[in-house]
């Protein structure tokens, strides 16, 4: 994709972006360095590469499954407004 300096100053105005003569052309050249990666990114073949789950070959530490906090809904319902069946009931709030 190739930009012109009319193309900076146009979306500049749309942004409401007050942008130098030298802003702009500094704006054109750094557009353009990025626009000409993506386009040597996109030319790479990649039908044939897998996904890969992580950047890194690693291991997560796992951690046992244990319980570590008691049972307190019981409490905790006593306090709420309305309960049934052990749910919490909240008002309806569309109709």
């Amino acid at each position: 994709m190739t930009l012109s300096l009319s193309d900076i100053k146009r979306v500049a105005k749309l942004a409401r972006i007050e942008i130098s003569e030298a802003d702009a052309q500094q704006n054109l050249i750094q557009l353009s360095g990025i626009f000409n990666l993506i386009e040597q990114m996109q030319a790479v073949e990649t039908q044939k590469i897998k996904p890969m789950s992580y950047s890194q070959d690693m291991v997560q530490r796992l951690r046992e499954d244990i319980v570590t906090e008691t049972d307190q809904h019981i409490q905790f319902q006593s306090i709420a407004p309305q309960i049934e069946d052990s749910y919490y009931l909240v008002p309806r709030v569309i109709e």
